[in-house]
C-alpha cells in the first residue's frame, strides 16, 4: 500500500546518516587500530559539518542513525545535527554485530541504547536501525516491547514500506514458515543504496569503486521509483567519513541536485515519512 504522501508529492526521499564514527571499527571490525578510528573522527569533525550544510542547502531534513558510542564520543556534533532539525535514532550501543550476541545481551544494549538516548537526548528514538543491517529471530519483538515505531535494516522490499515478518521454520524440503506480521513499520535499505561498501577501503575487502558507475546506480534506481512507485519511499544511506571525501562528497551532490530538481520529491526524517503509512494491518 502506497504512502499518504504530503499534497502535490509522489516519492518520499531519505538521505539518511549512518553516524558510526569510531563505533563501526570497534563493533563491526573488531579493530582498535588508530587509523581506523582516525577515519572515524574525519566522520564527525569533517563529516558532519559537510552533510549539514549541503543539507542546508537543499532544504533537507533526514534521519541521522547513531550508535550512543557516538553520541557520546562526539556529543557537539549530535547536538549540532538536532540545532540543524534533524532527527537521531538508534542505530545500537557501539554498533555491535546483533547476530553474535546471546538473547540477554542483546535486550540488554538495547535497553541500554533506549536509556542512553532519553539521559543524553531528552527523548526516546522512534526509530532504529541494526548495525551492519542484521536482526535475529527476537529483534522485532524487542523493538515492539521497547515501544520503538520502526526498523529501517531489513530489505523485504525495495521502495515499499510494509510489516516485516520473520522466518520462523527453514525446511529445505517442504519449504519456510513466516511467523505473523510485526506491528513496526519497515522502511527498507538496500546494499545497493549504501555508499559505505562500494565506496570504502574496508579491512577485509577493498571497495573504492568509480563515483560514476556508484552515481549511476543511485541516479537508475531514484529514477525507477520515481516514475513507476508512486507513494513510494527511497531511502539512501551514506555515512559521513565516507560520502564526506571530496570525489564522493562531489558525486553526492551531483545526486542531490538531480533529485531535489523533481518537483514532486519530498525530503523527510524517516519518522516522519513512517507516519505517513495509514495502513498499520497492511502485509
Amino acid at each position: 500500500m502506497p504512502l499518504t504522501l504530503p499534497p502535490g508529492k509522489r516519492l518520499a526521499v531519505s538521505i539518511g546518516a549512518d553516524f558510526d564514527a569510531h563505533s563501526v571499527w570497534m563493533g563491526t571490525f573488531k579493530s582498535a587500530s588508530q587509523s581506523h578510528l582516525s577515519r572515524g573522527e574525519f566522520g564527525a569533525l569533517v563529516g558532519v559539518p559537510r552533510l549539514l550544510d549541503l543539507f542546508a542547502a537543499h532544504g533537507i531534513r533526514t534521519t541521522w542513525c547513531t550508535p550512543t558510542h557516538t553520541i557520546q564520543t562526539f556529543r557537539a556534533q549530535c547536538d549540532l545535527i538536532l540545532e540543524h532539525g534533524h532527527e537521531i535514532a538508534a542505530h545500537g550501543v557501539y554498533h555491535e554485530q546483533i547476530t553474535r550476541l546471546e538473547p540477554a545481551e542483546e535486550r540488554r544494549l538495547l535497553e541500554l541504547q533506549v536509556k542512553q538516548h532519553e539521559q543524553l537526548l531528552g527523548a526516546r528514538p522512534r526509530g532504529y536501525r541494526s548495525p551492519a543491517w542484521d536482526i535475529t529471530d527476537q529483534t522485532l519483538d524487542l523493538l515492539e516491547e521497547y515501544g520503538f515505531d520502526w526498523d529501517s535494516s531489513l530489505m523485504g522490499r525495495d521502495f515499499e514500506p510494509y510489516h516485516p515478518r520473520v522466518v520462523t521454520t527453514l525446511d529445505h524440503e517442504n519449504g519456510n514458515t513466516f511467523g505473523p506480521p510485526s506491528r513496526l513499520l519497515e522502511i527498507p535499505v538496500s546494499w545497493y543504496l549504501d555508499d559505505f561498501p562500494p565506496l570504502e577501503n574496508l579491512p577485509r575487502s577493498v571497495g573504492m569503486q568509480s563515483t560514476d558507475v556508484v552515481l549511476q546506480r543511485w541516479t537508475d534506481q531514484f529514477t525507477f521509483a520515481y516514475e513507476r512507485c508512486p507513494g513510494g519511499v527511497f531511502a539512501l544511506t551514506v555515512h559521513p567519513q565516507t560520502i564526506a571525501r571530496a570525489h564522493h562528497f562531489m558525486m553526492l551532490e551531483k545526486f542531490l541536485e538531480n533529485v531535489a530538481g523533481r518537483d514532486e520529491v519530498w525530503f523527510a526524517p524517516l519518522s516522519d515519512i513512517a507516519d505517513c503509512w495509514s495502513d498499520p494491518a497492511a502485509v
